[in-house]
Order: structure tokens, then C-alpha cells, then sequence
């Protein structure tokens, strides 16, 4: 494959997500921040901070390359620990101001790894998630739809897997709950061929503005209060549990040697914890738990 090729579709990539998400703020735009790593590669990091509509969203690009693939990429591929690695990825979290947008979460990445004495090997990996904290029918349906329609184009069996994969992946063990209402995510992925598979995620990659951008409009001008707010903050405590324990491209991100600010992008401006709190029963808050964090068949509801 060549990453020469990869790199430019990516780049590309970030470019118009950015566009599109600071056309669609009107206030803020995206200031682009390129880094270097030591140990091999570098990266862009976009950052839009306190806009009209995001309160913060990062769009990064990364190319990193090292002597050692790290425990995060070879925990699924033992046979590769030790192999020299290069990995190109583009990933983004959004966190909105208005209570009522859902957060959202897209990457894409492309590996390969060189074992010694061995032929190299490469794969895909990606998806995108949506995590809101007020829920809505109509957005889950729509985040789906969009998920299944792109999937359909290239192998019918990749919906219902990815978005089980994402189901599971997405899961905060420790809390017993969803992190959002999913999406799809795979990792691993070569079996149409290096041509085939990177169509695939770049039509990932560009779904994703498809899904979201309709929602952040339909939503963007609800009327919230403090309540609204405080319960955002509440569950953006629950995005920070999962992005610093389990997500595995934090940990790629930290146990290679990258770009800390970049890695830690997804963080939210503001987050809080309460000791043991519940939301009130019957609750616009306690139905997010009861009907839209279970795992569910949403583009059949």
C-alpha cells in the first residue's frame, strides 16, 4: 500500500471536516497546530476552543513510525510484538455546547507492521460513535441509518458486525453502562484487499459528517438551563472514565511516545463527579439511562 497515497486521502479528510463543522459554528475556526515526534513522524492537531456551538472540537492528523510496535497494537496480533510499525490515522471528538448535541467520536487509522524476517502486514481500523446526554429517536435512527447505508455499499455482514463490535467497545465495565448509543467500529480490517478496505473508511470518514452535521442543526438552537448543563458536565465524567482507561487509541498514543496535548484532545473543557447519584426517576436524565444507553436495534425502532 502506498502511505504516501493514504496520507493525502487523510489529510484531505481532515481538511473537510473542518471545514464543515466551523461553517456550521459561524463563530470560531479551527487553528492548526503541526507537531514533530522524536522517535519518528509527527502530526496536525486542529482545534477549535469556546465557538458558538463547540465548546471544543479536535480534528488530528497523525503519521507516526517506530523501532517497536507498542502493547496496544499487539495485544489481538502477539506474532508482531517487536515489529517495526508506521501508522497514519485521522480522529476527532466533538463536544458541543448545547446539552441537547450530542458528543461525537470518528477515527480512522491504517497500520503497518514489518516482523523481522517475515512479510510486512497491513490493516484498517476506525468508526465513529455518538454519545448524547439528552436522547432522541430520530438522531439514533439517523446516526444508524447512515452507519448501515455506507456498510451496505461494501459487504452487507459489516453493519450488524461493526455495530456489535461498537456495542461492546464502547462499554464502561466498571459502571455497567454504554458509553453513547453507538455506532459502528472494526479493527483489523483487510479482508477486501489494501484498495477496497481504504475505500471503505475514507466512505467512514466522510459518513461522518453525513450522520452528524443534520443532527448539531436540528438541535443546536433547543433552549437548556442549568440543569441541562450540569447533567452534560455529569456525563462527560463518563467520556473521561472510558478515554483514559480503555480506549486503545489513548494508550497507542501514550505508550508510543506521542504528542500528549494531541492524545488528550478528546477531553471535555468541563466535566464533574457526584458521589453516588442517580437521576431522579421518570427524568428526561433517567430515561438517557433507561432507553437509549441499552444496547438496541435503533434503525428497527
Amino acid at each position: 500500500m502506498d502511505t504516501l497515497a493514504v496520507k493525502q486521502q487523510f489529510l484531505d479528510l481532515q481538511q473537510r471536516i473542518c471545514d464543515a463543522l466551523a461553517t456550521q459554528d459561524g463563530e470560531q475556526v479551527f487553528h492548526a497546530d503541526q507537531w514533530t515526534r522524536p522517535a519518528g513522524g509527527g502530526g496536525i492537531s486542529c482545534v477549535l476552543e469556546g465557538g458558538a456551538v463547540f465548546e471544543k472540537a479536535g480534528v488530528n492528523f497523525s503519521h507516526v513510525m517506530g523501532d517497536k510496535l507498542p502493547p496496544s497494537a499487539t495485544a489481538h496480533r502477539p506474532q508482531l510484538a517487536g515489529s517495526t510499525f508506521e501508522a497514519l490515522g485521522v480522529s476527532l471528538v466533538i463536544h458541543p455546547r448545547n446539552p441537547f448535541v450530542p458528543t461525537s467520536h470518528m477515527n480512522i487509522r491504517y497500520f503497518t507492521a514489518k516482523p523481522k524476517d517475515a512479510e510486512p502486514v497491513s490493516w484498517f481500523g476506525g468508526g465513529f460513535d455518538l454519545t448524547p446526554y439528552y436522547g432522541f429517536v430520530d438522531d439514533a435512527k439517523h446516526w444508524h441509518s447512515i452507519a448501515k447505508n455506507l456498510c451496505d455499499q461494501f459487504d452487507k455482514s459489516y453493519y450488524p458486525r461493526f455495530k456489535k463490535w461498537c456495542d461492546e467497545y464502547f462499554y464502561l465495565p466498571h459502571r455497567g453502562e454504554a458509553r453513547g448509543i453507538g455506532g459502528i467500529f472494526f479493527d483489523d480490517l483487510n479482508e477486501l484487499g489494501d484498495e477496497k478496505t481504504l475505500q471503505f473508511v475514507m466512505a467512514v470518514g466522510n459518513g461522518y459528517l453525513d450522520a452528524y452535521v443534520p443532527i448539531v442543526a436540528k438541535r443546536l438552537h433547543t433552549p437548556y438551563n442549568e440543569t441541562h448543563k450540569d447533567f452534560q458536565r455529569y456525563r462527560r465524567g463518563r467520556y473521561v472514565e472510558f478515554n483514559l482507561v480503555y480506549d486503545r487509541g489513548t494508550l497507542f498514543g501514550l505508550q508510543s511516545a506521542g504528542r500528549t496535548e494531541s492524545i488528550l484532545m478528546s477531553l471535555p473543557p468541563q466535566v464533574n463527579w457526584r458521589y453516588n447519584w442517580q437521576p431522579e426517576s421518570g427524568s428526561a436524565e433517567a430515561e438517557l439511562y433507561t432507553h437509549f444507553l441499552p444496547h438496541r436495534d435503533w434503525i428497527a425502532s
